[in-house]
């Protein structure tokens, strides 16, 4: 699908009078309005997976009316999916050769694709169960597919860009901007359609509707923005000698032995694991624990994410002048603060849950800004060791733990609650009441252990190799190879 917007021919050899640092752009810094574009490449991905994560369960067994068992089935399929064809869009990825760059025409092919296949979950074309499961996870798979397509290739765009060490934070400040923000928006938009829309059937579809349009729109906006910077980008890289390509085995083999990526994949698993599981409770703690509704809660969460958001900028500024290591460890510290104080809270204290919530926001930004920005400089030393840039093969493992650690996080949720004796609420029934050792176990799941898990990730970053000063040295180091080599 991705060859009709690659050209495929080999590179021209070198001319003794090219020069491949003449090529590079005249500053590393970016404009504004290329920051912007890029940023807006994560909202389509970032709506589509909330609404996803939120309503398709409720749509497929309350909507079309899919038996729980199987449409349980259905989500797991996809999610296999999801994660099985990472490596392979990012290998590829990698191998592209188009004027635009390696990355940009997947996401110009993969956009519109991407929108009618997050459309078409939100059908009912039959009646019949197991037609029902066949279409749905079919829609899955086309889905997870196209997502990967455009969001993968998107990730690894942060390396390529920018060279500079506090511009690849603020490039990633302005990604997951966007990325909270379409998050908060989708639910904001939900919330108004949902008003108005009185037809379950219709208002879902229109909900996809709007989250489709809005995708594609924001990811053509990211190809259009970025295009320029991306070819002169290209053309650099093309200009310098060619280096053999490495088997996929080997590029693996290489990317688990590049230390400071171990210790980026260890407190990045630590901070989401925090976030998933604390996100996954939270709805528990604050209706059977603290004895709130539901939208008591689901404002709860919008504090944690508006939060995340407005700290992106602070972070970003702290990080220039102490260093992203020190800014993780940082955020860190305040999370598990406020996990450990969700841990003592009592039931009436809601507006202390609401504080709590904020700085857990706090953390959540860190977890998001700092873990994606080292990554560009893991790259960078795997290209002085290595003589050869495999941004796929690092983003492709950090997107595939992204969704490993969501279906952990998912699983422990359920196996916590059905071993602790949680009671489920039947259709038409009341409220049950909780066992303690439910409730207990609901406390401990959203404090203690992701407080613990925070822990870790704080030991990691502090042993984490690459500061300022250190990435500065593999920079040089690469110029003068790349100057030797022209």
């Amino acid at each position: 699908m991705v060859k009709l917007g690659l050209n495929l021919r080999k590179r021209e050899p070198i001319s003794p009078m090219s020069d491949p640092i003449s090529e590079s752009p005249p500053t590393d810094k970016l404009s504004f309005s290329t920051k912007l574009a890029y940023g807006a490449g994560d909202t389509g991905p970032a709506m589509t997976a909330n609404v996803l994560a939120i309503y398709l369960l409720v749509f497929l067994t309350n909507v079309a009316g899919m038996d729980a068992g199987l449409a349980g089935l259905t989500l797991g399929v996809g999610k296999i999916w999801d994660a099985i064809n990472d490596p392979m869009v990012g290998v590829l990825s990698d191998r592209s050769k188009h004027r635009w760059g390696r990355r940009l025409p997947w996401l110009f092919w993969g956009a519109i694709p991407f929108g009618l296949t997050f459309l078409m979950q939100w059908l009912v074309p039959f009646q019949n169960q197991w037609w029902l499961f066949g279409f749905y996870v079919l829609a899955s798979v086309l889905f997870n597919s196209f997502y990967t397509v455009v969001n993968l290739p998107y990730t690894a765009m942060t390396a390529e860009l920018t060279q500079d060490y506090d511009e690849r934070t603020s490039l990633s400040s302005f990604r997951f901007m966007f990325s909270i923000g379409g998050s908060i928006a989708s639910l904001i938009i939900a919330l108004l359609i949902f008003d108005v829309v009185p037809d379950a059937s219709v208002k879902y579809f229109a909900l996809a509707s709007v989250i489709a349009l809005i995708s594609v729109a924001t990811l053509y906006w990211c190809v259009w923005g970025t295009k320029q910077r991306a070819m002169t980008i290209e053309k650099r890289r093309l200009a310098a000698p060619i280096e053999p390509e490495l088997p996929l085995k080997q590029q693996i083999t290489i990317a688990l032995s590049n230390r400071p990526f171990l210790f980026v994949i260890g407190l990045y698993l630590c901070s989401w694991f925090a976030v998933q599981n604390t996100v996954a409770f939270i709805p528990f703690f604050a209706k059977n624990y603290m004895g709130l509704d539901d939208q008591a809660y689901t404002l709860v969460l919008i504090a944690v994410q508006v939060t995340a958001l407005l700290m992106l900028g602070v972070w970003r500024s702290l990080s220039v002048r102490v260093g992203k290591k020190t800014v993780y460890m940082m955020g860190n510290a305040l999370w598990m603060i406020a996990e450990i104080g969700l841990f003592m809270l009592k039931p009436g204290q809601t507006g202390m849950l609401y504080f709590l919530g904020v700085i857990i926001g706090m953390g959540v930004s860190t977890a998001y800004l700092i873990p994606w920005s080292m990554i560009p400089d893991v790259i960078e030393l795997d290209e002085l060791q290595t003589g050869q840039r495999r941004e796929g093969v690092f983003y492709s493992f950090m997107v595939l733990l992204q969704k490993l650690v969501l279906a952990a996080a998912l699983a422990i949720v359920g196996q916590t609650l059905q071993l602790a004796g949680f009671i489920s609420q039947q259709a038409g029934e009341p409220e049950p009441v909780q066992p303690i050792a439910a409730l207990d176990a609901i406390r401990w799941m959203v404090g203690p252990l992701p407080a613990v898990v925070l822990a870790i990730g704080i030991a990691l970053a502090y042993f984490y190799p690459i500061t300022k000063e250190k990435h500065a040295e593999v920079l040089l180091q690469l110029a003068e190879r790349k100057q030797k080599q022209s």
